[in-house]
Parts: structure tokens; sequence; C-alpha cells
């Protein structure tokens, strides 16, 4: 081989190990490493919503079906994917595999942004693929819900939104050959739609700017919407699941029916730090370009054409609002999420035109600022959080369990464990004064589920139920193959390899997200052979959720399991228990 040769090859080698797409390949080669060994993390607010995915994946592995055969607060997408990576990753930490699972989504899809991209600028396509790395690998809301820090149990299908709104956004702005366009958005649309429901609806808002101004060509429109509803009719033609899905939706917004208005307001209150900005960099574009507005304004009116609209509607001002709107619509439903994150390829659309600004060199200077005040908050937040939980766990103490799997592979502070080993022996001895508080309508604590000393006890108290009924069991020579909690969450069956009852709604929040029993979820709880109520501390969703079922319980027997659960037998055990 020729020297010249030579140098050509090991020239082409480099500039491919420089691709954002190798890159890309790289870092995510990680995640399978690090989800093969079974990882310790610090416990964060509310843990306990992985629990949520472990109970659907149990049912799935029992072949049962998301919402055709048990209630879920949402898509069924989601916990399918969770499943199929917990069969892959057994040991993974919960909140990394939970977080994580949507990868197998997102990743091809931003891999075919990044190929695309990169052909025209590996500038843009890098600017692209390393917010969208931060915040697909790091389990945390972009905003901060509790003083310690910790692993965000909460809000992972939020967040899974968000990142699915961001390689969408991303297509949108930056992807120009159509048919590629209209596959992503095709199967960026149709995940968004059994993921969450409100995630389709910002999707849409987004989608139809998009069509408008022009971005996607009416025939590929068409044809992505083709694909969509051909997705969805193959579901409901071959399982009802769509006709089924729809049902639940319109369950959970009859329970939560009321005004807008007020979460409008909230979540404008949770994202301000991004839309004060954002509103100031609108006025800016606005103003900056009205003159060009202005021309294209008068081509509409002169030309009444369909193309004179979507090049005045094209806009960078225009884009940033309604990219905005569709994320505060989202935010309405949510607690936890990586709220905004998907505004950044707006944001580096905006800076890559900015250079018609170098002869006004405030202006430039202004549009820089606003754009940094926008898109660095939430990543550095993001990052700081990262570094502030893993930095700080290097002193944590693990929990020690027998019985919790995986789910027990947490790591907490001293004063966290010591405390939750005071409270679960403190909560059965005062247990009267904690009823008190719940007949009160009250929880002893505002931010009870987000204190990690809570999470810790009820782990605790589960890992002790799982004694306490495997000696249960071995006593009176019985096997309680279906179990039910009367709780937010249900870890026992995955736990015991065991059984889920069938049509009882998972993530019981009876609040929010547990529908009025019908003759299903009646009959699945008569025959349910053993139901835990647990009471370390007694608090008030359990205290509802205990008289919602009570009717369907009545043939049960209830027995003290142990200093933290009652026990609602099923009659056919009567004659066995001692």
């Amino acid at each position: 081989m020729s020297m010249a040769a030579q140098q050509g090859k090991t020239a082409g080698r480099a500039a491919w190990s420089a691709s954002p797409l190798f890159v890309m390949g790289l870092v995510l080669a990680l995640v399978p490493v690090m989800l093969l060994f079974p990882l310790r993390v610090p416990i964060g607010p509310m843990y306990w919503d992985v629990f949520i995915y472990y109970d659907a994946a149990n049912r799935i592995f029992d072949g049962q079906v998301p919402v055709n055969d048990f209630f879920v607060p949402v898509g069924p997408l989601g916990y399918y994917l969770f499943a199929g990576w917990l069969a892959l990753f057994p040991n993974g930490a919960p909140t990394l595999l939970a977080h994580w699972s949507l990868l197998a989504v997102t990743a091809p899809l931003m891999a075919l942004v990044v190929r695309h991209v990169d052909a025209r600028s590996r500038t843009t396509a890098y600017a692209l693929l390393i917010p969208f790395l931060i915040f697909a690998l790091l389990p945390f809301n972009s905003r901060e819900f509790y003083p310690f820090p910790g692993s965000d149990g909460f809000g992972i299908y939020n967040r899974q939104i968000c990142q699915m709104l961001y390689v969408l956004v991303a297509a949108l702005m930056f992807v120009r050959n159509p048919r590629l366009l209209a596959l992503i958005v095709a199967t960026a649309m149709t995940a968004l739609f059994f993921l969450k429901i409100t995630g389709v609806v910002s999707g849409a808002i987004i989608c139809l700017f998009a069509f408008m101004a022009g971005r996607v060509p009416l025939r590929y429109a068409l044809a992505a919407a083709g694909a969509f509803l051909a997705v969805l009719t193959l579901l409901e033609l071959t399982s009802g699941l769509v006709s089924h899905y729809v049902q639940d939706i319109l369950a959970l917004v009859a329970i939560n029916s009321g005004s807008l208005a007020p979460r409008f307001l909230q979540a404008i209150s949770h994202t301000f730090g991004v839309l004060l900005p954002a509103g100031a960099l609108i006025l800016l574009l606005i103003w900056s370009g009205r003159d060009k507005l202005a021309a294209r304004f008068s081509a509409i009116r002169a030309e009444r054409s369909a193309a004179s609209i979507a090049k005045f509607l094209d806009n960078d001002a225009f884009w940033l609002a309604v990219v905005l709107f569709a994320g505060i619509t989202f935010e309405t439903q949510n607690t936890g999420s990586q709220a905004m994150i998907f505004v950044w390829p707006v944001i580096l659309s905006i800076v890559m035109r900015s250079g018609s600004l170098m002869a006004k060199p405030k202006l430039l200077i202004a549009t820089f600022v606003l754009a940094a005040a926008v898109a660095l908050p939430p990543a550095i937040n993001t990052i700081e959080r990262a570094a502030r939980a893993y930095a700080g766990s290097v002193k944590n103490f693990p929990l020690e369990h027998a019985n919790l799997k995986s789910l027990g592979a947490v790591t907490m502070r001293g004063d966290v464990l010591d405390r939750s080993n005071n409270m679960i022996e403190f909560y059965p001895v005062h247990r009267a004064v904690y009823e008190e508080i719940v007949r009160m309508g009250e929880l002893p604590s505002f931010v009870l589920y987000s204190d990690f000393d809570f999470q810790i006890t009820h782990l605790k108290a589960i890992d002790r139920a799982i004694d306490s009924i495997k000696a249960l069991e071995a006593e009176n020579g019985v096997r309680f193959e279906t179990i039910m909690a009367l709780n937010f969450v249900n870890p026992f069956p995955w736990l015991m390899d065991r059984s889920a009852p069938e049509h009882i709604a998972i993530g019981a929040d009876p609040m929010r997200a547990v529908p009025p029993p019908g003759p299903l979820v009646a009959d699945s709880i008569r025959e349910t052979d053993l139901i835990l109520h647990p009471k370390c501390p007694p608090t008030t969703a359990n205290a509802v959720l205990l008289e919602l079922y009570a009717p369907m319980m009545a043939g049960h027997r209830k027995i003290a399991l142990d200093a933290c659960f009652d026990a609602y037998v099923h009659p056919k055990f009567a004659g066995k228990l001692d």
C-alpha cells in the first residue's frame, strides 16, 4: 500500500472515530455494561415509583396485557420496554433501568438525526447529541423537588416524554430529507401516544405547526399520519388495546376533572426560569426581524397562498413560542420531569442564524445571552444534581435486606439509616397517634413520600413482611399465589415470584389514578389469595383504598401479619391457618 493510501486510510479512521455517531455508540455501550452489575445508587425522593415498573413487568411476564388486563396511569409502551430490559438485565439498578429503557426507541431515532445532520455540519450534530446524552443518561428531573441529593424515583415517564419530544423537535428543525423526517415523526408520535397521552398532544401541537410552516410536505405529512393510524388500527383490530386505552384516559380525566387554568399557572411557575428569558428572546427576535416579517406578511396578502403562509410562519420566534406552549401544555399534568429540554434544538437554530445580526453587536450579544439563559440551566441543574448525588454517596451505607432483589440495591446517609431503624420500631408502638392523623385527613409529614427515611422504612417493612408471609405459609402448608397490596405500590408478586390479581390499578393513588371498581375488579379482589395493608405508618391513601375495596374483601379473614402489615386471607385458606 502506498504512503498516500495509508495516510488516507488513517485519516478516514480518525474522521470516523471523531464522528458524533461513533461517540454516541461508544457512550451508549456503557449502558448495558453498567446494568450487568448490581450497582447500588443513592436513594432518592419517591423511590417507590420504580416499584410500579416491576409490578407491571411481573404482570407482563405472567401474560397480562397493560390496559387490557390491568389499569395503568399512563400508556403501555414504557412498561413493555422496561419488561424487556428487565429480562436482559435482572440485576440492573432500578432507577437506571427504568430511566434508560426508553433508549431502545430514542437512541435509534437520534442516531438517524445525528447521521443526517453530521453530513452537513459536525458541530451542529454534536450540539444536538450532547444535550440528548446528558438528559437520556442521568436519572434526574430538571427541577429539584427535595433538599437532599438522590436519584429521582418519580417522574420517569414524564422524563421519557421530554426526551422523545427532544428527538422529535431536533428532527423537525434539522432533518431536510422528507422521507427520513416522515419516518422519525411517525415513529416518535406513535411512541408518544403509547407512553402518555399528554405527550402525543404536545407532539401534535409541534407537528401541526411544522406542517403549517412547510417543514413537512403534505405528501410526507399524510404518510406519517397514515403510518401512525395504521399502527393504532392494527393494535385495535388484534387486541382492542387502543379503545381500552382511550377508555382508561377518559376515566382518568373524570377523576382529575377541574379547571385547566390553575394547572397552566402551576406549569408556568414551575418553568418560569426558562419561560422568562425565552419570552424575552421571542420579543427580541420579532423586533430584530420585523422588516422581514412585515415583508412576508405583505406577501401573504398579495399571494394568498399556502407557500407564503408557510414562509411567514417558519420563523425562529414562532417556533420557540409554539414549542414553549407545547411544553407548558405537557407540564400541566406533571410533578417532575425534564421540563422544556426540547427547546434546545430551537435555541440552536436561533444561534446558528444569528450571523445576520453581526452588524448589530448589541442585538447579537443579547440574543446569545438570552439563548444561554434558556438552554443552559436545565442541563447545568441536572449535571449538578447528579454530581451531588453520586459524589455524596461515597460515604453512604447500603441497605441490608434478604428479599428485595435489585429493589434493595440502594444506599443512604448514616442519619437516614438511623432514623429508619428508629421509625420502623416507633410506628407500631404509637400507631394510634398516626391513625388519628389519618382521621384528620393528613399525613405525618407534608412530603412523607419524598422523605428518604420513609422510603427506606417501607423497603424494610416489605422485606420483613415477605419473611412473615413465608413463615405463615411454611407453618400452615399453604401458598398464596395471588398477592395484592392496599398501597400505592405492590412489589410483592415480583419479589416472591407470585402473581398480581388482574384488573387492579397499578400506581394506586386513590385521589388521582384509581377509577371506581367495576365487576371485573370486584371479582378479581374476591379471588385474591392475600391482600396486604401496610401500617408503618398508616396513611390517608391506604385508608381510602381499604374503604374502597372493603366490600369486596368481606369474605377475607383479617390477621396481623407482623408489626407493620395486616393481611386479609382468602376464605379458602380458613381451615388451614393456625
